[in-house]
């Protein structure tokens, strides 16, 4: 094995160490290397094709992440006990790591590149993503691959007292109220990063601490963090550099660029510049999609018919018609700042909102912007129906859900409609945490939400239009979020050292621009963002402009929306179940559940409830459903009956219900959160029998009689049908109900197990004048009797009535009697 070569240095403000090695894991892949942080490790893989695939048209990029249950100390837990697809969270660490990696490779290279990172080790203190992106750009820089690196990257959590701090840990993220993930390269001779790649979202306290005091995270504040993340970018972009000065690099791949079209090609459809320009003025999609649909074939019959003079070359004309469509679209910008629909670069497209849409959802929202339509569908659930997590992070379940759906036909288009791709993930999520931070708490909100984007019609910022959407449909269902949230996406138009900020951009001009800036937000703060830059790095005041000026296109939209709905509403919908939830003591969730979830089954039969309980280790939460208010109000009050039960009444009259049945006697509910005892004795109706299962069954309607209720609540039950019996002296034998609890001592019919057959006292008659004995009733002798009756003498009551086998008092009574039958 070979020797390891490692790398590591402080990461500035903390305690912490960024440390990567090589030489020893994967020693057979182009680049491998593992990134450390405390104990999570990543071990890296980089591996490129050394040809280019025939006919390809674009860079064959492949990132997986691979989240090993062995990391944690986990057993998987789906059915076959081993990892499946990737959960969420593991596809968003992929597009974290594509993101920057893309836009950095040579260009012309098409070669098919794979990156593998496979989490070896997960401390649960130190997340793994950030560390993959470094690792994947380490990994590349050793693989000789033409690669433009190094790249670094850092995360960064704003605090309650207004401090940015880098790599924290899940503990300190949840204590704070925003995250950034930043990636970034070096660019000129200096140490100076360019910012390539930006996620941001508020957490789920954020509100509470805002609420607390805690300073709001504005534009000025996400301007600032991304100036500071330079510092710990430069730092892991130098420990790269570091290592591949001590392992060196493979030898570069020689690749053959591949050109989308030559000079030739490129200066023939040129000669069409300005009808490619007409066909891209027409304002609506459809109308241009046509428009520039027939000057396409136009050209391609000119260029590419038979006995043309670039007869054979259709692919490179298409590539170059796209070349020339964003010279000119780019250019018309620049020179008379008109955008391809005719709007300035400030300018808004039309908005509306709608709520109310599907009769039968629990909440929808309807909004457009211009040609992008989006639905979303709000149900409300049981806290049970929170979403398990198996994943290396702290979490365990999530109880507000946002999946985001793109088919087809939102673009006009046929294709195949199947499983969720990592796009529908990434948007979704993105949605998904714009609108965390004003999602009420679980105390405050006992219900589980899912919310559902469907994107019906599409031209620019789906993801936005499902944040917009989505604060719609919580506000129609009633679900009371602390401020409505939107969102909008801006465009950047790079030319020389001029920049044009878009608002609102048009999907061509997410194609044709050098970035695509998402940020969704409150009036008052910002809740998420994402930003994927083309260009070697943003300016300061560029990007303190754009945020700004999304901040405006924001305000324009929430006016819009608020006028549709300016506040969620007072109750849930028709449909949607109604629910209470409240705190009740850890050692009252047992009473409330019963043994094997009796209590709470019989009370969500009776009411038609949906119950559920749950615990954080310290206090008990019940949650109450049910599209009926009366069955949650019945349901509340026989739990709050459990927690704080009534007293029985000593000769009272109760008609109960059996919940419990032993071999001593059955156990009767006659009040909520109150059973008493029916002794096996009082059963028989004067009769004896063997299994209290001959007379009563689980479930039976018993009419019954308050006997007594001891110091310590326990109850003594008699059937309602029997006659009262007077009190009698208790045994000074004390409680036998663990030997079958029956009067004058169990099986053993009275006798003193000591000292064999109980006889009669001599003295007994003299004593008559003194106090009274009391009765002992007997069934064991009763039973004997019967026997006598039907059998004759079956010998003395000693070791002989148990058929003489066996050592004196051994064997079974019962089986001895049987065995004389025969």
């Amino acid at each position: 094995m070979a020797d390891a070569i490692t790398v590591s240095a402080p990461v500035s403000g903390t305690d912490k160490t960024l440390e990567l090695t090589t030489g020893v894991l994967a020693p057979q892949s182009q680049g491998a290397v593992v990134a450390r942080i405390g104990n999570t490790q990543a071990l890296v893989t980089a591996n490129g094709a050394s040809f280019t695939r025939e006919g390809i048209d674009f860079f064959p990029l492949t990132v997986d992440v691979e989240e090993k249950m062995y990391a944690v100390g986990k057993i998987p837990g789906s059915f076959f006990r081993r990892e499946g697809r990737p959960a969420d969270q593991a596809v968003l660490t992929c597009r974290l790591i594509d993101r920057p990696l893309r836009p950095s490779f040579g260009a012309g290279y098409r070669n098919e590149t794979q990156v593998v990172s496979t989490i070896l080790g997960a401390d649960q203190v130190n997340p793994h993503d950030v560390i993959s992106i470094t690792g994947a750009s380490a990994a590349l820089m050793l693989s000789g691959l033409p690669f433009d690196g190094p790249l670094g990257a850092v995360r960064l959590a704003y605090s309650t007292d207004g401090e940015w701090i880098p790599h924290p840990t899940y503990q300190e993220i949840d204590e704070s109220t925003f995250q950034l993930v930043v990636a970034g390269r070096s660019v000129g001779d200096g140490d100076d990063v360019a910012i390539m790649m930006v996620e941001g979202n508020g957490t789920e306290k954020a509100w509470s601490y805002y609420s607390a005091g805690a300073p709001k995270v504005t534009e000025a504040v996400i301007a600032e963090g991304l100036e500071r993340c330079k510092v710990w970018i430069g730092e892991a972009i130098a420990l790269q550099r570091e290592l591949v000065a001590e392992a060196g690099v493979r030898p570069a791949l020689d690749f053959e660029a591949q050109l989308d079209y030559d000079d030739t090609v490129l200066e023939a459809v040129s000669a069409y510049r300005d009808d490619v320009l007409t066909a891209n003025t027409v304002k609506d999609k459809a109308e241009r999609n046509d428009a520039t649909t027939g000057l396409r074939d136009r050209i391609l019959g000119d260029l590419d018919a038979d006995g043309a003079p670039l007869a054979g070359r259709g692919k490179e004309i298409r590539n170059a018609i796209r070349a020339v469509t964003k010279k000119v679209i780019r250019e018309r910008l620049v020179n008379e700042g008109v955008r391809m629909d005719g709007r300035g670069p400030r300018d808004l497209r039309p908005v509306t909102a709608q709520v109310g849409v599907i009769p039968t959802a629990h909440g929808t929202g309807l909004f457009q912007r211009g040609e992008t339509q989006v639905l979303n569908v709000l149900t409300l659930g049981m806290p049970r129906m929170d979403q398990m997590l198996d994943t290396l992070g702290i979490e365990t379940k999530k109880r507000y859900m946002h999946h985001y759906n793109m088919p087809p036909y939102s673009n006009g288009e046929t294709g195949r409609i199947g499983g969720t791709k990592r796009r529908e993930v990434g948007h979704g999520m993105l949605a998904e945490r714009a609108l965390l931070p004003v999602v009420p708490s679980l105390l405050e909100w006992p219900y589980a939400l899912r919310l559902v984007s469907e994107v019906l019609s599409s031209n620019g910022s789906t993801s936005m239009g499902s944040v917009c959407s989505s604060s719609l449909s919580l506000m129609d269902g009633g679900v009371p979020i602390k401020a409505p949230v939107a969102g909008i996406a801006m465009g950047l138009i790079k030319e020389g050292d001029q920049f044009i900020t878009l608002t609102d951009i048009l999907g061509a001009e997410d194609a044709f621009g050098d970035m695509d800036f998402k940020i969704a937000g409150t009036e008052d703060f910002i809740t998420a963002l994402q930003l994927d830059t083309k260009i070697d790095g943003l300016p300061a005041d560029v990007l303190a402009g754009a945020l700004d000026q999304a901040r405006e296109a924001r305000l324009a939209i929430l006016e819009v929306m608020n006028a549709t709905i300016p506040a969620a509403r007072a109750d849930v919908g028709e449909t949607a179940p109604k629910m209470i939830s409240f705190e009740i003591p850890i050692d009252k969730i047992g009473e409330v559940i019963g043994p094997k979830g009796k209590v709470i089954n019989a009370i969500q039969a009776e009411t038609g409830a949906d119950i559920s309980v749950d615990d954080d280790g310290t206090v008990g939460t019940v949650a109450i459903g049910s599209s009926d208010r009366g069955a949650v109000a019945e349901a509340e009050r026989q739990i709050k009956l459990i927690l704080d039960p009534p007293t029985a009444d000593v000769g009272a009259v109760y008609t109960g219900r059996v919940v419990n049945i032993t071999k001593f006697g059955a156990f009767v509910n006659i009040l909520p959160g109150r059973d008493g005892l029916v002794h096996i004795s009082k059963l028989g109706g004067g009769k004896r029998i063997d299994r209290v299962e001959d007379v009563v069954s689980l479930g039976d309607e018993l009419e019954v009689r308050v006997d007594d209720v001891d110091p310590n609540g326990k109850v003594s039950l008699t059937p309602a049908d029997q006659p009262v019996e007077e009190a009698k002296p208790k045994s000074d034998r004390g409680d036998r109900g663990d030997r079958g609890g029956r009067d004058g001592g169990g099986r053993d019919g009275g006798r003193d197990r000591d000292r064999g057959p109980r006889r009669e006292s001599s003295s007994s008659s003299a004593s008559s004048d003194a106090a009274p004995v009391a009765e002992v009733v007997s069934f064991e002798d009763s039973f004997d009797a019967e026997v006598a009756a039907e059998f004759g003498d079956l010998g003395p009551a000693g070791d002989d009535r148990r058929g003489g086998s066996g050592p004196p008092g051994g064997g079974d009574r019962d089986g001895g009697r049987r065995r004389r039958r025969r």
